[in-house]
């Protein structure tokens, strides 16, 4: 447009001798004018595109973001917060106790019951001091498992036989006993209406406990890929907390989805111990909740000590993923749980 204003104005001034072989400066001007104007035109009609291509770029663009989005969603994809501990308190805990189940049991006592043929017990004991309060010994074909309560009755799970026992929680007096539904019995716990409970797999079932029926099972997951060997639970502010058998590592696990949101890390227990010269103890299991007073406590097979806890995000990068601390692979039971 600049350049065909310019040459008319050229043109205007242009002397009006020129030789017959050249065309008339006008001719020029025009010609110069004529196509300016066609390069102005398809200027204005690729003009047009422009919107039209950063609209088809800005569709792709949210395309790909809903994509990844709805990927992220359908393959339960977590960032979760990794927390590690504080320890509050230490207590003493009998460390012939093969811990198979804790829960809180009010006035400063947990409910614990152990396992080992022939050394499987339910019993009351006083946080402070370790003291056994009350003593149920099983008989020897049984091997304990998970524990929990609800109202005035205890539920109890056996090793490697789908049966289980109610006992009265005041005086240890077995109520009945049932058979469940789940593959074996390994953990459980309640939100006090319903039961939760593991078989060493990778599903968490939800029990009525009027019938022992199973009423769902989830499969637990972290990003996609199964968590196995559920063991020793409890449930906590809506959350539903397993020991991974084999591990320190406690996964929080969304009952609603199955999904693990987030991981405890308690390795500092272990290389505590091990610190103070102990060597003879196993894996960590159980977790018990004081909801009152928003207390939490932990051990594990035959420790010495009952840990009261705190947790903190983890600040640290981890040495290895998840994936490889928290998760090893199922085991085929030929063991004790």
């Amino acid at each position: 447009m600049v350049s065909g204003a310019s040459s008319t104005g050229k043109q205007n001034n242009t002397p009006n001798n020129h030789h017959p072989s050249n065309p008339h400066p006008r001719t020029k001007s025009m010609s110069k004018s004529i196509s300016s104007s066609s390069l102005f035109t398809s200027f204005k009609k690729h003009l047009l595109y422009i919107p039209l291509l950063i609209m088809i770029f800005a569709a792709f663009f949210l395309l790909s973001i809903s994509s990844n989005t709805f990927s992220a969603i359908g393959s339960d994809a977590v960032s979760p917060h990794n927390y590690v501990i504080e320890v509050v308190n230490e207590f003493p805990h009998d460390p012939k106790a093969f811990t198979q189940g804790l829960l809180y049991g009010g006035n400063d006592t947990v409910f614990e019951s152990t396992g080992l043929y022939g050394q499987s017990t339910v019993r009351r004991v006083a946080i402070q001091t370790g003291e056994i309060l009350r003593l149920h010994k099983m008989e020897s074909s049984y091997f304990g498992e998970g524990l929990t309560l609800i109202g005035d009755r205890l539920y109890q799970v056996t090793w490697l036989k789908k049966i289980g026992f109610i006992y009265d929680r005041n005086n240890f007096s077995k109520v009945k006993s049932f058979t469940h539904q789940m593959g074996d019995g390994w953990g459980l716990a309640t939100d006090g209406k319903f039961l939760f409970g593991t078989d060493g797999s990778s599903t968490l079932y939800q029990i009525d406990p009027l019938n022992m029926k199973v009423i769902q099972k989830q499969v637990v997951t972290y990003n996609g890929y199964e968590v196995h060997n559920l063991n020793e639970l409890e449930y906590i502010n809506d959350e539903v907390w397993a020991n991974v058998w084999q591990t320190d590592c406690i996964a929080r696990i969304s009952p609603k989805d199955g999904v693990v949101r987030e991981w405890i890390l308690l390795q500092s227990l272990r290389e505590g111990l091990l610190a103070a010269g102990r060597k003879n103890f196993d894996v960590l299991n159980g977790i018990a909740w004081d909801k009152e007073n928003d207390r939490i406590f932990v051990t594990g097979k035959l420790w010495p000590k009952l840990y009261e806890i705190k947790l903190h995000p983890a600040k640290k990068e981890l040495h290895g993923n998840i994936e490889e601390i928290c998760m090893p692979k199922r085991f085929v039971f030929g063991t004790h749980s």
